[in-house]
């Protein structure tokens, strides 16, 4: 006789719910209910203004929201609450289990350390003390993120926009974290460079099994990248679904005009 087992439930990596950050009446968010799971990539789009960024940062535990929670499942499926924690335990979690990639990537570097000692850095805080193993490390990772291992004594100012964006994804991912927060990855860089990167973090979030959420204005790096998009407006998500769906079929107007937009460009 089979015996037919259900699958086990896939638990969330990251739940906010009904959380708001408001500043003034319409800049924010309001009352915003979120899941991500493990290897998914999640996009919120949206015109400037619409609260992605302020969302990001509410969610990666860098700006506390006003009502509501967030919620992280560990990699010791230990359920820790964001905002409930100490400054402590956000600065373990931001330097080990979270990646944060921004729009600039010098946001996000050491200009003035080598490119090595950048991916270099997180492992240190991380409890790494023997300098060999870091420092192969960090060639692997600079061949992983395709810039050439010999330049691993490089300064990052001396590389081009799209080095020093892979230089910060290979920063933030040295570590293995489950979370990976991106604020417009690919915003500033020339579209074949784009296209490049946008290949790598498909590679990167499939090999790893990351859990991602990125920020975007660019309906094209949201189909690329994601599984599921989120569309917001004015601090509130009017549309959301599997990215194939919703930008073939959009069903709110606000989504329509958008997807339209792109069309006539």
């Amino acid at each position: 006789m089979n015996v037919q087992l259900n699958p086990a439930p896939v638990t969330p990596v990251l739940q906010a719910t009904q959380i708001s950050k408001l500043y003034g009446e319409n800049q924010g968010f309001h009352c915003l209910d979120i899941d991500l799971y493990p290897g998914e990539v999640l996009a919120v789009v949206g015109e400037s203004g619409s609260g992605k960024t302020t969302l990001l940062k509410a969610l990666s535990g860098r700006l506390p929201p006003q009502t509501g929670q967030v919620i992280y499942a560990s990699d010791e499926q230990d359920i820790i609450s964001l905002y409930d924690s100490s400054e402590a335990k956000l600065r373990q979690l931001s330097r080990t289990e979270f990646g944060i990639v921004h729009q600039h990537p010098l946001d996000g570097l050491r200009p003035y350390i080598s490119a090595g000692g950048n991916i270099g850095e997180p492992l240190m805080a991380s409890g790494n003390r023997h300098f060999g193993d870091i420092r192969e490390q960090a060639s692997q990772w600079l061949n992983a993120v395709e810039i050439d291992p010999c330049r691993i004594d490089d300064l990052p100012i001396h590389f081009s926009g799209g080095m020093q964006q892979r230089l910060q994804i290979a920063r933030n991912l040295v570590t293995h974290p489950k979370v990976v927060f991106m604020d417009e990855p690919t915003g500033g860089l020339d579209v074949s460079v784009q296209a490049k990167l946008l290949d790598l973090i498909r590679q990167l979030v499939k090999r790893l099994n990351l859990a991602v959420i990125i920020v975007t204005h660019d309906l094209a790096v949201a189909r690329l990248l994601a599984h599921r998009i989120m569309v917001m407006r004015q601090g509130q998500v009017v549309e959301t679904g599997l990215t194939d769906r919703v930008l073939d079929d959009p069903q709110h107007a606000y989504t329509q005009l958008l997807v339209a937009s792109v069309l006539q460009q």
